[in-house]
Protein backbone atom coordinates (compact mmCIF):
# COMPACT_ATOMS: atom_id res chain seq x y z
CA UNK A 1 0.00 0.00 0.00
CA UNK A 2 1.36 3.38 -1.06
CA UNK A 3 0.57 5.99 1.58
CA UNK A 4 1.33 8.92 -0.73
CA UNK A 5 -1.53 10.63 -2.51
CA UNK A 6 -1.18 10.96 -6.27
CA UNK A 7 -1.09 14.38 -7.92
CA UNK A 8 -4.68 13.84 -9.04
CA UNK A 9 -5.82 12.92 -5.53
CA UNK A 10 -4.07 15.96 -4.08
CA UNK A 11 -5.81 18.11 -6.68
CA UNK A 12 -9.21 16.59 -5.80
CA UNK A 13 -8.66 17.37 -2.11
CA UNK A 14 -7.51 20.92 -2.77
CA UNK A 15 -10.40 21.57 -5.16
CA UNK A 16 -12.92 20.40 -2.57
CA UNK A 17 -11.25 22.37 0.22
CA UNK A 18 -11.14 25.56 -1.85
CA UNK A 19 -14.81 25.21 -2.76
CA UNK A 20 -15.69 24.67 0.89
CA UNK A 21 -13.73 27.69 2.02
CA UNK A 22 -15.30 29.95 -0.63
CA UNK A 23 -18.87 28.70 -0.92
CA UNK A 24 -19.75 26.79 2.27
CA UNK A 25 -17.83 27.98 5.34
CA UNK A 26 -18.93 31.65 5.12
CA UNK A 27 -22.60 30.57 5.13
CA UNK A 28 -22.59 27.51 7.40
CA UNK A 29 -23.91 29.24 10.51
CA UNK A 30 -26.61 31.09 8.55
CA UNK A 31 -27.76 27.86 6.89
CA UNK A 32 -27.90 26.24 10.30
CA UNK A 33 -30.16 29.03 11.59
CA UNK A 34 -32.33 28.75 8.47
CA UNK A 35 -32.54 24.97 8.94
CA UNK A 36 -31.87 24.32 5.29
CA UNK A 37 -28.99 24.17 2.82
CA UNK A 38 -30.01 26.17 -0.26
CA UNK A 39 -30.69 23.88 -3.20
CA UNK A 40 -28.67 26.22 -5.42
CA UNK A 41 -25.50 24.85 -3.78
CA UNK A 42 -25.86 21.33 -5.16
CA UNK A 43 -25.52 22.09 -8.89
CA UNK A 44 -22.36 24.04 -8.07
CA UNK A 45 -20.92 20.93 -6.41
CA UNK A 46 -22.13 18.86 -9.35
CA UNK A 47 -20.08 21.03 -11.70
CA UNK A 48 -17.02 19.67 -9.88
CA UNK A 49 -18.29 16.10 -10.34
CA UNK A 50 -19.26 15.74 -6.69
CA UNK A 51 -22.87 14.74 -7.33
CA UNK A 52 -21.87 11.41 -8.87
CA UNK A 53 -18.54 10.60 -7.25
CA UNK A 54 -18.75 6.82 -7.54
CA UNK A 55 -20.88 6.56 -10.68
CA UNK A 56 -18.92 5.22 -13.64
CA UNK A 57 -17.79 7.57 -16.37
CA UNK A 58 -19.87 5.54 -18.86
CA UNK A 59 -22.97 6.52 -16.86
CA UNK A 60 -21.96 10.16 -16.74
CA UNK A 61 -20.28 10.02 -13.35
CA UNK A 62 -16.86 10.89 -11.99
CA UNK A 63 -15.76 7.27 -11.55
CA UNK A 64 -13.73 7.99 -8.43
CA UNK A 65 -12.43 5.40 -6.01
CA UNK A 66 -13.63 5.15 -2.43
CA UNK A 67 -10.30 6.58 -1.29
CA UNK A 68 -10.80 9.54 -3.60
CA UNK A 69 -14.24 10.01 -2.09
CA UNK A 70 -12.89 10.19 1.45
CA UNK A 71 -10.69 13.07 0.34
CA UNK A 72 -13.71 14.99 -0.95
CA UNK A 73 -15.73 14.49 2.23
CA UNK A 74 -12.80 15.26 4.51
CA UNK A 75 -12.11 18.50 2.67
CA UNK A 76 -15.74 19.64 2.53
CA UNK A 77 -16.24 18.80 6.21
CA UNK A 78 -13.51 21.24 7.09
CA UNK A 79 -16.07 23.84 5.98
CA UNK A 80 -19.22 22.16 7.30
CA UNK A 81 -19.76 18.49 8.25
CA UNK A 82 -23.53 18.84 7.82
CA UNK A 83 -23.24 19.80 4.15
CA UNK A 84 -20.63 17.13 3.45
CA UNK A 85 -22.69 14.40 5.13
CA UNK A 86 -25.81 15.31 3.17
CA UNK A 87 -23.80 15.12 -0.05
CA UNK A 88 -22.65 11.65 1.04
CA UNK A 89 -26.26 10.47 1.37
CA UNK A 90 -27.09 11.63 -2.16
CA UNK A 91 -24.02 9.88 -3.52
CA UNK A 92 -24.95 6.63 -1.77
CA UNK A 93 -28.36 6.71 -3.46
CA UNK A 94 -27.02 7.57 -6.90
CA UNK A 95 -24.51 4.73 -6.69
CA UNK A 96 -27.28 2.28 -5.81
CA UNK A 97 -29.33 3.41 -8.83
CA UNK A 98 -26.39 2.81 -11.17
CA UNK A 99 -25.41 -0.50 -9.60
CA UNK A 100 -28.84 -2.09 -9.27
CA UNK A 101 -31.38 -0.03 -11.22
CA UNK A 102 -32.79 -1.08 -14.58
CA UNK A 103 -31.62 0.62 -17.76
CA UNK A 104 -34.92 2.52 -17.85
CA UNK A 105 -34.57 3.75 -14.26
CA UNK A 106 -30.96 4.76 -14.84
CA UNK A 107 -31.87 6.72 -17.98
CA UNK A 108 -34.64 8.56 -16.13
CA UNK A 109 -32.72 9.30 -12.93
CA UNK A 110 -28.97 9.46 -13.43
CA UNK A 111 -28.68 12.50 -15.74
CA UNK A 112 -30.65 14.66 -13.29
CA UNK A 113 -29.11 13.12 -10.16
CA UNK A 114 -25.56 13.41 -11.49
CA UNK A 115 -26.18 17.10 -12.18
CA UNK A 116 -27.86 17.40 -8.77
CA UNK A 117 -30.95 18.88 -10.32
CA UNK A 118 -32.54 15.93 -8.52
CA UNK A 119 -31.53 15.38 -4.89
CA UNK A 120 -31.97 11.90 -3.39
CA UNK A 121 -32.53 10.64 0.17
CA UNK A 122 -32.03 7.18 1.66
CA UNK A 123 -34.91 5.67 3.65
CA UNK A 124 -34.08 2.59 5.71
CA UNK A 125 -34.54 3.43 9.40
CA UNK A 126 -37.99 3.23 11.00
CA UNK A 127 -39.26 4.28 14.44
CA UNK A 128 -39.06 0.68 15.65
CA UNK A 129 -36.09 -0.58 13.66
CA UNK A 130 -32.79 1.23 13.84
CA UNK A 131 -29.86 -1.10 14.35
CA UNK A 132 -32.18 -4.05 13.63
CA UNK A 133 -32.90 -2.72 10.15
CA UNK A 134 -34.07 -6.07 8.79
CA UNK A 135 -37.08 -5.83 11.13
CA UNK A 136 -38.56 -2.92 9.16
CA UNK A 137 -42.36 -2.92 8.82
CA UNK A 138 -43.05 -0.62 5.85
CA UNK A 139 -45.00 -2.77 3.41
CA UNK A 140 -45.44 -2.59 -0.35
CA UNK A 141 -48.49 -4.39 -1.78
CA UNK A 142 -48.72 -5.18 -5.48
CA UNK A 143 -51.59 -3.66 -7.47
CA UNK A 144 -52.43 -3.66 -11.16
CA UNK A 145 -50.45 -0.44 -11.65
CA UNK A 146 -47.51 -1.06 -9.34
CA UNK A 147 -47.10 -0.94 -5.56
CA UNK A 148 -48.95 0.72 -2.72
CA UNK A 149 -46.55 1.42 0.14
CA UNK A 150 -47.60 2.00 3.73
CA UNK A 151 -45.20 2.77 6.56
CA UNK A 152 -43.06 5.39 8.25
CA UNK A 153 -39.35 6.10 7.87
CA UNK A 154 -37.60 7.99 10.66
CA UNK A 155 -34.62 10.36 10.91
CA UNK A 156 -34.54 10.94 7.15
CA UNK A 157 -32.09 13.64 6.10
CA UNK A 158 -33.79 15.53 3.31
CA UNK A 159 -37.30 14.46 4.29
CA UNK A 160 -39.65 16.90 2.59
CA UNK A 161 -36.65 18.54 0.89
CA UNK A 162 -35.39 15.91 -1.54
CA UNK A 163 -36.78 15.20 -4.99
CA UNK A 164 -36.92 11.43 -4.56
CA UNK A 165 -36.38 8.74 -1.94
CA UNK A 166 -34.84 5.27 -2.04
CA UNK A 167 -37.24 3.39 0.22
CA UNK A 168 -36.55 -0.05 1.66
CA UNK A 169 -39.88 -1.80 2.23
CA UNK A 170 -41.31 -5.26 2.69
CA UNK A 171 -42.68 -6.99 -0.39
CA UNK A 172 -42.40 -10.49 1.05
CA UNK A 173 -42.06 -12.43 4.28
CA UNK A 174 -40.40 -11.31 7.50
CA UNK A 175 -36.61 -11.07 7.51
CA UNK A 176 -34.08 -9.53 5.14
CA UNK A 177 -35.09 -11.62 2.10
CA UNK A 178 -38.56 -10.07 2.11
CA UNK A 179 -37.28 -6.52 1.57
CA UNK A 180 -37.19 -4.62 -1.72
CA UNK A 181 -36.05 -1.12 -2.73
CA UNK A 182 -38.37 1.35 -4.43
CA UNK A 183 -37.63 4.71 -6.01
CA UNK A 184 -40.32 7.03 -4.65
CA UNK A 185 -40.63 10.42 -6.29
CA UNK A 186 -41.66 13.53 -4.41
CA UNK A 187 -45.31 14.31 -5.02
CA UNK A 188 -46.31 10.65 -5.28
CA UNK A 189 -49.92 10.12 -4.10
CA UNK A 190 -49.91 9.00 -0.47
CA UNK A 191 -46.46 10.45 0.33
CA UNK A 192 -46.23 12.98 3.16
CA UNK A 193 -43.77 14.15 5.80
CA UNK A 194 -43.64 14.71 9.54
CA UNK A 195 -42.62 17.89 11.30
CA UNK A 196 -39.09 19.23 11.16
CA UNK A 197 -36.94 17.49 13.78
CA UNK A 198 -35.21 19.80 16.26
CA UNK A 199 -31.72 18.28 16.37
CA UNK A 200 -28.54 18.78 18.36
CA UNK A 201 -26.39 19.04 15.21
CA UNK A 202 -26.65 18.79 11.44
CA UNK A 203 -29.19 21.58 11.82
CA UNK A 204 -28.78 22.77 8.23
CA UNK A 205 -30.06 19.38 7.07
CA UNK A 206 -33.87 19.28 7.20
CA UNK A 207 -34.77 15.98 8.89
CA UNK A 208 -38.31 14.62 8.97
CA UNK A 209 -40.25 11.40 9.01
CA UNK A 210 -41.17 10.12 5.56
CA UNK A 211 -44.76 8.88 5.77
CA UNK A 212 -46.43 6.62 3.22
CA UNK A 213 -50.14 5.83 3.33
CA UNK A 214 -50.99 3.73 0.30
CA UNK A 215 -48.24 5.61 -1.54
CA UNK A 216 -48.44 4.70 -5.22
CA UNK A 217 -45.19 3.63 -6.91
CA UNK A 218 -45.10 2.26 -10.49
CA UNK A 219 -43.52 -1.13 -11.20
CA UNK A 220 -40.74 0.51 -13.21
CA UNK A 221 -39.53 2.24 -10.03
CA UNK A 222 -38.49 -1.06 -8.44
CA UNK A 223 -34.73 -0.95 -7.95
CA UNK A 224 -33.23 -4.26 -9.06
CA UNK A 225 -35.14 -7.37 -8.03
CA UNK A 226 -37.80 -7.99 -5.44
CA UNK A 227 -36.43 -9.48 -2.24
CA UNK A 228 -32.91 -8.13 -2.71
CA UNK A 229 -33.45 -4.65 -1.32
CA UNK A 230 -31.84 -5.36 2.02
CA UNK A 231 -28.65 -6.63 0.40
CA UNK A 232 -28.64 -3.52 -1.80
CA UNK A 233 -29.02 -1.31 1.25
CA UNK A 234 -26.24 -3.09 3.13
CA UNK A 235 -23.88 -3.01 0.14
CA UNK A 236 -23.85 0.76 0.24
CA UNK A 237 -23.05 0.97 3.93
CA UNK A 238 -19.34 0.11 3.74
CA UNK A 239 -18.79 3.16 1.54
CA UNK A 240 -21.17 5.24 3.64
CA UNK A 241 -19.17 4.38 6.75
CA UNK A 242 -16.00 5.58 5.07
CA UNK A 243 -17.70 8.80 4.01
CA UNK A 244 -19.02 9.61 7.47
CA UNK A 245 -15.64 8.79 8.99
CA UNK A 246 -14.08 11.25 6.55
CA UNK A 247 -16.60 13.86 7.72
CA UNK A 248 -15.39 13.34 11.31
CA UNK A 249 -11.79 13.56 10.14
CA UNK A 250 -12.35 16.85 8.33
CA UNK A 251 -14.17 18.33 11.31
CA UNK A 252 -11.36 17.28 13.64
CA UNK A 253 -8.73 18.78 11.34
CA UNK A 254 -10.65 22.03 11.14
CA UNK A 255 -11.02 22.16 14.92
CA UNK A 256 -7.32 21.51 15.43
CA UNK A 257 -6.33 24.17 12.89
CA UNK A 258 -8.59 26.72 14.59
CA UNK A 259 -7.19 25.77 17.99
CA UNK A 260 -3.54 26.11 16.97
CA UNK A 261 -4.27 29.56 15.54
CA UNK A 262 -6.21 30.60 18.65
CA UNK A 263 -3.48 29.42 21.03
CA UNK A 264 -0.90 31.42 19.11
CA UNK A 265 -2.85 34.60 19.82
CA UNK A 266 -4.40 34.05 23.26
CA UNK A 267 -2.20 35.25 26.08
CA UNK A 268 -2.13 34.23 29.72
CA UNK A 269 0.45 34.99 32.39
CA UNK A 270 2.43 37.15 29.97
CA UNK A 271 2.80 34.75 27.02
CA UNK A 272 0.72 33.04 24.36
CA UNK A 273 -0.78 29.81 25.63
CA UNK A 274 0.90 27.73 22.95
CA UNK A 275 4.13 28.30 24.91
CA UNK A 276 2.96 26.23 27.88
CA UNK A 277 4.37 22.71 27.73
CA UNK A 278 1.28 21.11 29.24
CA UNK A 279 -0.84 22.55 26.44
CA UNK A 280 1.77 21.69 23.81
CA UNK A 281 1.52 18.07 24.93
CA UNK A 282 -2.28 18.24 24.60
CA UNK A 283 -1.87 19.43 21.01
CA UNK A 284 0.65 16.69 20.32
CA UNK A 285 -1.79 14.04 21.53
CA UNK A 286 -4.52 15.44 19.29
CA UNK A 287 -2.24 15.45 16.26
CA UNK A 288 -1.16 11.86 16.92
CA UNK A 289 -4.75 10.66 17.22
CA UNK A 290 -5.79 12.60 14.11
CA UNK A 291 -3.03 11.11 11.98
CA UNK A 292 -3.73 7.60 13.27
CA UNK A 293 -7.39 8.03 12.32
CA UNK A 294 -6.44 9.26 8.84
CA UNK A 295 -4.20 6.25 8.20
CA UNK A 296 -6.86 3.83 9.43
CA UNK A 297 -9.52 5.42 7.23
CA UNK A 298 -7.37 5.37 4.11
CA UNK A 299 -6.38 1.76 4.68
CA UNK A 300 -10.04 0.78 4.94
CA UNK A 301 -10.83 2.71 1.75
CA UNK A 302 -7.96 0.93 -0.01
CA UNK A 303 -9.35 -2.41 1.18
CA UNK A 304 -12.78 -1.58 -0.24
CA UNK A 305 -11.33 -0.33 -3.53
CA UNK A 306 -9.26 -3.50 -4.02
CA UNK A 307 -12.12 -5.85 -3.10
CA UNK A 308 -10.27 -7.29 -0.11
CA UNK A 309 -12.25 -10.07 1.62
CA UNK A 310 -11.93 -8.28 4.96
CA UNK A 311 -13.02 -4.87 3.62
CA UNK A 312 -16.25 -4.79 5.66
CA UNK A 313 -14.26 -5.64 8.80
CA UNK A 314 -11.87 -2.76 8.18
CA UNK A 315 -14.63 -0.30 7.23
CA UNK A 316 -16.37 -1.08 10.52
CA UNK A 317 -13.14 -0.62 12.50
CA UNK A 318 -12.43 2.66 10.75
CA UNK A 319 -15.95 3.94 11.32
CA UNK A 320 -15.79 3.18 15.03
CA UNK A 321 -12.28 4.52 15.58
CA UNK A 322 -12.37 7.61 13.37
CA UNK A 323 -15.78 8.91 14.46
CA UNK A 324 -14.93 8.51 18.15
CA UNK A 325 -11.51 10.06 17.62
CA UNK A 326 -13.14 12.97 15.80
CA UNK A 327 -15.49 13.60 18.72
CA UNK A 328 -12.66 13.45 21.25
CA UNK A 329 -10.43 15.79 19.23
CA UNK A 330 -13.15 18.39 18.68
CA UNK A 331 -14.14 18.24 22.34
CA UNK A 332 -10.54 18.81 23.44
CA UNK A 333 -10.21 21.68 20.98
CA UNK A 334 -13.28 23.27 22.53
CA UNK A 335 -11.64 22.88 25.95
CA UNK A 336 -8.43 24.52 24.74
CA UNK A 337 -10.48 27.50 23.56
CA UNK A 338 -11.77 27.95 27.11
CA UNK A 339 -15.00 29.90 27.35
CA UNK A 340 -14.66 31.10 23.78
CA UNK A 341 -15.02 27.55 22.53
CA UNK A 342 -18.55 27.56 23.88
CA UNK A 343 -19.49 30.53 21.69
CA UNK A 344 -20.88 30.09 18.20
CA UNK A 345 -18.60 32.73 16.67
CA UNK A 346 -15.52 30.51 17.05
CA UNK A 347 -17.02 27.60 15.15
CA UNK A 348 -15.93 24.85 17.54
CA UNK A 349 -19.25 24.27 19.30
CA UNK A 350 -20.96 23.70 15.93
CA UNK A 351 -18.35 21.10 14.99
CA UNK A 352 -18.91 19.42 18.36
CA UNK A 353 -22.65 19.21 17.76
CA UNK A 354 -22.28 18.07 14.16
CA UNK A 355 -19.82 15.23 14.72
CA UNK A 356 -21.63 13.60 17.63
CA UNK A 357 -24.20 11.92 15.41
CA UNK A 358 -21.48 10.26 13.33
CA UNK A 359 -21.12 7.65 16.09
CA UNK A 360 -24.81 6.76 15.64
CA UNK A 361 -25.64 6.75 11.94
CA UNK A 362 -24.50 4.40 9.16
CA UNK A 363 -24.71 1.71 11.85
CA UNK A 364 -24.10 2.66 15.47
CA UNK A 365 -20.61 2.13 16.82
CA UNK A 366 -22.03 -0.65 18.96
CA UNK A 367 -22.95 -2.44 15.72
CA UNK A 368 -19.45 -1.73 14.40
CA UNK A 369 -18.08 -3.59 17.41
CA UNK A 370 -20.37 -6.53 16.64
CA UNK A 371 -19.09 -6.65 13.07
CA UNK A 372 -15.48 -6.60 14.24
CA UNK A 373 -16.15 -9.22 16.91
CA UNK A 374 -17.44 -11.71 14.30
CA UNK A 375 -13.82 -12.36 13.35
CA UNK A 376 -13.30 -14.08 16.69
CA UNK A 377 -16.27 -16.42 16.47
CA UNK A 378 -15.42 -20.10 16.01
Amino acid sequence: MDFALSEEQTAIFEMARAFGEDHIAPHALAWEKDGEIPKSLWPQLAELGFGCLFVSEQAGGSGLSRLDGTLVFEALSMACPSVAAMLSIHNMCVSMIEKYGSADLQSRVLPQANAMDMFLSYCLTEPGSGSDAAALKSKAVRTNEGYEVTGIKAFISGGGYSDAYLVMCRTGDDGPKGISTLFVEDGSPGLSFGGLEDKMGWRSQPTRQVQMDGCKVPFENLVGEEGKGFSYAMSGLDGGRLNISACSLGAAQSALDKTVAYMGERKAFGRTIDQFQALQFRLADLEIELQAARVMLRQAAWKLDTGAPDATHHCAMAKKFVTEAGSRIVNQCLQLHGGYGYLADYGIEKLMRDVRVHEILEGTNEIMRLIVARKFKT
